[in-house]
């Protein structure tokens, strides 16, 4: 089992939600954390009260390639070395494709594909030396396609595509690659979600008190990253919808489809009408 013991964690997006738990699992294992996210004064609430001497608090977004530069280039600076690194920053939509602008499409790509491919760039070098862990957190949009998400889809595809590629890369040279799929946790990712104009949405379609708790899903992670697993797809439903997809995609369209529909607000109401 590999050891998070006085390692530094680089992680993307850690103001809130699954980066926030994620940043608190680790440094609870021991690890030094290197957090970043756009709004630094809200990562630096998010983590305040915490030992600040196993913290490294950096303003980036992850569509800016510069931004990911010195993020990674900051860590090594401060530690000296990054020997994992989580790519958690995302952000998703709720719009179908014929009422959308596309700089909506194009901003999730920057973020969720382009921010992954920035921060790994940067990163590779110490990680492969340390013979470390490169993680992108996905979504079961990266193995199905949902519908109102398409640009969401397509950005966690592209992920799953570039980390696949780069994971048989490293296959010997002591490096691992994985990515994870958590199911529906509860976050305020679907509340700052872009809608067709690339405004947020402002609110959530689901129930989050249901949802897996994010701190439940930073613990399933870090518990998959230490066993070095490929990848992990969480939840009953997201492992019954990969399988469903890969053995009887036609029956799963049209189980995704109504799915979809019934979710509160949908946009697919549309074309029932």
């Amino acid at each position: 089992m590999y050891s998070f013991q006085d390692k530094v964690v680089a992680i993307t997006g850690a103001s809130s939600g699954i980066g926030q738990a994620l940043a608190a699992v680790f440094l609870n294992s021991g690890a030094k954390v290197a957090a970043c996210a756009r709004n630094l004064p809200r990562l630096r609430e998010a983590f305040s009260g915490l030992d600040s001497t196993r913290l490294y608090l950096v303003s980036a977004d992850v569509s800016n390639e510069q931004d990911c530069k010195a993020f990674v280039e900051g860590t090594i600076a401060h530690w000296g070395r990054i020997d994992v690194l989580i790519n958690n920053a995302g952000t998703s939509m709720r719009a179908l494709f014929d009422e959308l602008d596309l700089s909506v499409l194009k901003e999730l790509m920057d973020i969720n594909f382009w921010g992954t491919v920035y921060c790994t760039k940067y990163a590779l070098p110490s990680i492969m030396q340390n013979k470390g862990i490169i993680v992108g957190v996905s979504s079961i949009a990266g193995y199905r396609g949902l519908p109102a998400r398409t640009g969401y889809s397509a950005s966690k595809f592209a992920m799953h595509g570039f980390l696949e590629g780069l994971r048989t890369e490293m296959l010997h040279t002591g490096t691992h690659v994985m990515w994870v799929c958590p199911g529906f946790t509860a976050s305020n990712i679907r509340n700052v979600a872009r809608s067709a104009d690339g405004s947020a949405q402002g609110d959530t379609p689901l129930e989050e008190g249901k949802l897996m708790s994010a701190e439940e899903c930073a613990r399933i992670i870090k518990d998959a990253m230490a066993a070095r697993k490929r990848t992990i797809v969480m939840t009953g439903q997201g492992k019954l919808t990969v399988w469903m997809n890969k053995l009887f995609p036609a029956l799963a369209d049209k189980l995704v489809y109504k799915h979809f529909l019934k979710e509160p607000g949908s946009p697919l109401q549309k074309y029932e009408r």
